[in-house]
This record gives C-alpha cells, structure tokens and sequence, in this order.
C-alpha cells in the first residue's frame, strides 16, 4: 500500500524513539551514521517523507507508538 505525503509522523517518534539508543531494536546510532540527531530531527523528518513515504508499506503490528510499518523500496 502507498502512504498519502501527508502521512502523520509524530514528532515524538523522532526524539523520544528513532533518534534515542533502545535496548532493543535500536535505530539511532544508524540515523547518527547518517548524520542525524536532535538538533536536525525535522530535517529527518523531510527525508523520511520525501524518500521513504513514497514507498510501498506494508502493515506490521500496533504499538504504543502507534502502527509498526515494513517499506520495500526498488
């Protein structure tokens, strides 16, 4: 399925879970490689809907976060 652009992206789930170490499943040290952090987390906003919502997602499960997603990209 294809997200709309306007797709809510909550900016907590930027600066409370993506660009924080987790104990499990741990993205941030790959957004850091990345050169993302706190102080441009709206410029990963802009990245993750200009690169990523338009790929294909697939549902994955409901979290307190809200809804897990799996894109699949060319």
């Amino acid at each position: 399925m294809k997200l709309p652009p306007d797709t809510i992206i909550a900016p907590e789930k930027l600066t409370r879970y993506l660009l924080v170490r987790q104990a499990r499943a741990d993205k941030s040290q790959f957004l850091a490689q990345a050169g993302y952090n706190f102080e441009n987390a709206d410029q990963l906003l802009a990245d993750l809907r200009r690169q990523i919502l338009p790929l294909d997602a697939e549902p994955l499960k409901r979290t307190s976060l809200g809804i897990s997603l799996r894109f699949a990209g060319d």
